[in-house]
């Protein structure tokens, strides 16, 4: 229940005033509910023609005594004047009236409720999205994306489908049950007593069969987040899996997988089919047991009850049924509902140890270099960056160069603060780089990846991206990235979709537009991070051009694999196992004979 008050003074307590408004007109759909059933006796007492002559009104008490007396002065004078079939018709119409007033009110609670159950999904959404946002890169290298996209989906439309539509029912339910509980209460104390030993009894049976309910369903959405995983890294694969003829063994996994998730649903189906035909028979058992008894005391003549009136009762109690049944099966969908909301909460509480300043210092300009001191970077217990130092200063073109998971990308990760160094401080301008502030230090670089990502949209949102968009400036990007002759080749131009990951556009062309995107935002720092290893000859003509536009009088920093296109950098640093091996120009460090000048002859001639 913990998580459940949780979820009201998170989600639902913005949304007080339509609470407020949902149970005001429930409160009085079921006050009209109870009375159009109550009126289910005199209606019998016309129609028999056993309605009481009452001479006098009663005194006016909450009581049943005072109630009935006095509503039976009102019948009596309506069959006096105008006679049973006149009053028949009025009592009739009362009815109709109050089943108006009823279904009315009910409709306006359910009016009311909406903003409540679609406002709080889209805050869940909202919340999760932003907390994607906001996690470091290390967070997803320990998570499966795919199962990220299961709680922001499945999750969600769990909470909808389950935790919304409980909690309408737990505003609306205990509700009807205390009205119509107070009402039967007035019509036969003796009665309802039985009822109140009874009820709890059924409550503590129905809770116990679903005590699990919750457990299971945990398990049941880690499993689909183990299915989402799997279909998005097919997706990813796809054309892998084909090569490789795999896609009888990518099948098999996937079935085996997709076989343990409809092992656990086939056990909560069952623990929730449980729930109403156990209340259901609870219910009846209830209701035997009080026809029974009550039977008794209307044929003795005690406990102050008409047979009109008991056969009332028995509707009333008959309705008080239907609330109660509804809250036993929203127990069972809340518990299924509260494993999502657990999934949800894991990621909305995760904490991001990447924490800005209070008061960042602010950073608009990049006037002089960028120093690593003594800076080391552990991921998990695997050291990557050991003890690094180097300088760079503004205008200089720098390479880092080394074989595959020597720490290259990471140093340059930590110069853009997507990581927070172990040990030592990477300072800009003589300004430490954890204090200062986030979007401004990453205002100053320009990064282009060496796989090019682009997202669903036209190329000039890709161009601009982060920015305001003007066309214009993506025009004068593209030329510079020599990506506009095939933009205006293109139908719509800058207007034209690119679909997922640019999947529209070639490599090369792909390239370009990340190209762009970087001249765009015109910084003063350029990051290339093996932005044409990827690429064939004639496309990597076109980018070195629009690489050698873009490095002029810009500080560069040269991710490479291909040491030939970097000969020309002011200083190129060796990384070896997360630590500088050897520094200097390409000529100094080829007359080092060391790792550089191995590394160059393996490229360009091979070993003998």
């Amino acid at each position: 229940m913990k998580t459940f008050f949780q979820i009201i003074r998170r989600y639902i307590y913005p949304y007080r005033s339509y609470v407020v408004l949902n149970l005001v007109f429930n409160l009085f759909g079921v006050i009209f509910s109870l009375l159009s059933l109550i009126l289910i006796g005199p209606f019998l007492r016309v129609l028999f023609g056993d309605a009481a002559i009452t001479s006098a009104p009663g005194s006016l008490e909450f009581t049943r005594q005072s109630i009935e007396q006095n509503f039976n002065y009102l019948l009596s004078q309506l069959i006096e004047k105008q006679g049973p079939h006149t009053a028949l018709i009025v009592v009739s119409v009362i009815a109709i009236a109050l089943f108006f007033l009823k279904t009315a009110n009910i409709y306006f609670a359910n009016f009311f409720m909406a903003p409540v159950r679609n406002g709080v999904v889209r805050d869940l959404r909202n919340q999760i999205y932003s907390k994607i946002i906001e996690l470091p890169l290390s967070y997803y290298s320990r998570e499966k994306k795919g199962d990220i996209m299961s709680r922001l989906t499945q999750d969600v439309q769990e909470v909808e489908w389950s935790v919304m539509a409980s909690l309408e029912k737990f505003f609306r339910d205990p509700l009807n049950i205390l009205i119509f509980l107070i009402g039967m209460f007035i019509m036969s104390p003796t009665l309802t007593l039985i009822v109140l030993l009874i009820l709890p009894i059924s409550a503590f049976l129905i809770g116990t069969v679903g005590r699990n309910l919750r457990k299971i369903s945990s398990r049941s959405q880690n499993q689909m987040g183990m299915l989402m995983s799997m279909v998005e890294e097919t997706l990813s694969g796809l054309r892998i899996i084909k090569a490789f003829n795999a896609q009888e063994q990518s099948e098999k996994n996937f079935q085996k997988e997709n076989q343990i998730f409809t092992r656990i649903m086939n056990a909560i189906t069952r623990h929730r089919d449980l729930a109403s035909p156990l209340s259901e028979f609870l219910g009846s058992l209830v209701v035997v047991g009080l026809m029974a008894f009550g039977g008794n005391l209307v044929l003795q003549g005690q406990g102050a009850l008409s047979a009109a009136s008991f056969i009332a009762y028995i509707a009333v109690f008959s309705q008080l049924l239907i609330p109660a049944k509804s809250v036993s099966t929203a127990y069972y969908h809340l518990n299924k509902g509260l494993a999502s909301i657990d999934r949800i909460n894991q990621v909305l509480q995760s904490e991001n140890p990447m924490h800005e300043e209070p008061n960042p210092l602010e950073i608009n300009s990049f006037n002089d270099k960028i120093e690593l001191n003594n800076v080391s970077f552990s991921y998990e217990n695997t050291v990557v960056i050991n003890d690094v130092s180097l300088t760079i200063h503004k205008g200089e073109t720098i390479a880092f160069v080394g074989q595959s998971g020597s720490g290259k990308s990471t140093l340059v990760d930590l110069m853009a603060r997507f990581y927070d160094v172990g040990n030592g401080e990477i300072l800009i301008d003589g300004k430490n780089v954890r204090k200062v502030n986030t979007k401004a230090l990453r205002n100053l670089m320009g990064i282009v990846p060496q796989d090019p990502v682009l997202f669903n949209d036209t190329i000039l949102s890709n161009i601009a991206f982060g920015s305001v968009p003007d066309a214009a400036l993506a025009e004068t990007a593209a030329k510079v990235a020599h990506a506009w002759e095939f933009i205006i080749q293109m139908e719509e131009g800058l207007d034209s979709h690119l679909g997922d990951r640019g999947s529209t556009l070639s490599g090369g062309q792909r390239q370009r537009i990340c190209l762009a995107r970087a001249i765009y935002r015109n910084p003063p720092i350029l990051i290339l991070d093996e932005a044409t290893s990827s690429l064939d000859s004639e496309s990597e003509n076109y980018v070195q051009a629009s690489l050698q536009d873009l490095m002029k009088n810009r500080t560069t920093i040269i991710i490479a694999h291909r040491l030939s296109s970097i000969q020309n950098a002011d200083r190129i640093y060796v990384i070896k196992e997360g630590q500088v091996a050897e520094k200097g120009t390409h000529s100094e460090l080829m007359n080092l004979n060391g790792e550089y000048r191995y590394l160059f002859e393996l490229q360009n001639h091979g070993i003998q």
